[in-house]
């Protein structure tokens, strides 16, 4: 049996300079996402009162990242990763500063206008988030991936449990401008921290190979690899079905009947779950039967949200979404150390790229799902159906992945091709 690549100091990445750096450049961003999750969400549907189109916002995100991710996962395996989130952070200044501008006409917003910018964050997010992904393994050695996975999520969802309650009460006094005015400090101070970090390129990058030849190449690699194509679809499959983030304005307004600042409580739930979940998972991740824990936390996101489905109290909702946030932090932890620890460093950000195909965009092409099954069913049924279908996606992954189930953290060697990381202050 070789070593994990699992220190037993819980504290381990946090030794490193860069990773701290880093782990600053991620929580601003992560609140700025949060933040406009929550004031895109809600602005729309006051505009339009329709599920539907919040459906449709999710595409308008998800087209341009779908057709931009795999390119951008070339030149991350090419191109200095650092300055490629450089370049992708300040379009996302620029687009909260347009978002601010557009929306200081009220009621008189142009919804078109307001797509059309998320359709411009989409295309920064493509080409940013491999790199992202590709960025962090070098900056730690490979004993820490897991743990600095732990830590990126934990400081994640820190955000999206702060962030959605920092927007309700933006949105609530500033309204939608000064909520997308605060999306912009947040992501130019994830520039800045970016800025202090040293470039550091991907290495063993081959010669010769074009464009299109290197992305088959990383899709062929996660697929011939059936340990990280099962955990990616099984994601994908879960979220597009069970998810209902993008019906909580509906929920929220419709059902619970609470304003913005009960909004950002509910869209906060998931993220103080997972937060519990991704601090204990620090000391004590899922060495054994690590791919069993996976499945298992795809029926436990599906029976929270049956249980959010049929809520009527804002307590229970809240509780509902809690646990369907421990769940999803499992799932979150687990595919990141899958793809940390059987992917080299030259396939890094392909790999990342065909992940957020996958999963980053999961979300993005439920919140349509979602939209279109509300709209012709209603909120609660097209739920109920989502957390029905997760459940069967689970029992269907335990009978046909069997490599996925067999799988433990504990037996991974640890990736080829890692960069030095030194520690520091």
């Amino acid at each position: 049996m070789t070593t994990p690549p699992v220190p037993a100091d819980a504290f381990a990445s946090l030794r490193f300079a860069d990773f701290r750096r880093l782990l600053v450049a991620s929580a601003s961003a992560s609140f700025a996402g949060t933040a406009f999750s929550v004031v895109i969400g809600y602005q729309v549907y006051a505009l339009t009162q329709s599920p539907l189109v919040l459906g449709l916002l999710g595409v308008a995100t998800a087209l341009p990242t779908l057709s931009l991710a795999l390119l951008g996962g070339h030149y991350a395996d090419r191109l200095d990763r650092r300055r490629i989130l450089l370049v992708t952070r300040a379009l996302l200044v620029l687009s909260g500063l347009a978002f601010a501008t557009l929306s200081l006409a009220g009621p008189a917003t142009p919804v078109a206008g307001l797509f059309l910018l998320v359709v411009l964050m989409g295309f920064a997010r493509g080409f940013g988030d491999p790199a992202s992904s590709a960025f962090e393994t070098r900056i730690v050695p490979a004993g820490a991936y897991v743990n600095a996975s732990a830590w990126l999520g934990s400081v994640g969802q820190v955000a999206g449990i702060i962030g959605p309650v920092l927007a309700g009460l933006f949105l609530t006094r500033f309204e939608p401008s000064g909520t997308y005015g605060l999306m912009a400090a947040l992501y130019a101070a994830s520039w800045l921290a970016l800025l202090r970090m040293p470039p550091i390129p991907p290495v063993g990058v081959p010669t010769g190979e074009g464009r299109r030849a290197s992305i088959k190449a990383g899709l062929r690699f996660v697929r011939a690899d059936p340990v990280l194509f099962g955990s990616m679809a099984l994601d994908l499959l879960a979220v597009l079905f069970g998810g209902a983030i993008a019906l909580l304005p509906v929920f929220a307004t419709d059902l619970l009947h609470v304003g913005p600042g009960g909004l950002g409580a509910l869209m906060a739930a998931p993220s103080a779950g997972a937060l519990v979940v991704m601090l204990w998972m620090t000391r004590r991740p899922p060495l054994r039967r690590t791919g069993v824990w996976l499945v298992l936390s795809i029926a436990g996101f599906g029976l929270s949200m049956l249980l959010f489905a049929v809520s009527r109290t804002f307590w229970l909702s809240w509780l509902a979404l809690a646990f369907s946030g421990v769940f999803d932090g499992v799932n979150m932890l687990i595919r990141r150390a899958i793809v940390r620890t059987r992917t080299p460093d030259q396939m890094r950000g392909r790999v990342a790229a065909v992940s957020l195909v996958f999963i980053g965009t999961s979300n993005e092409i439920g919140a349509l799902e979602s939209g279109v099954a509300s709209h012709f069913l209603g909120v609660v049924r097209a739920t109920v159906l989502g957390g029905v279908l997760t459940l069967a996606i689970a029992g269907g992954a335990a009978w046909r992945w069997r490599d996925l189930m067999a799988w433990e953290l504990q037996n991974e060697r640890p990736p080829t091709g890692s960069g030095e990381a030194q520690e520091g202050v």
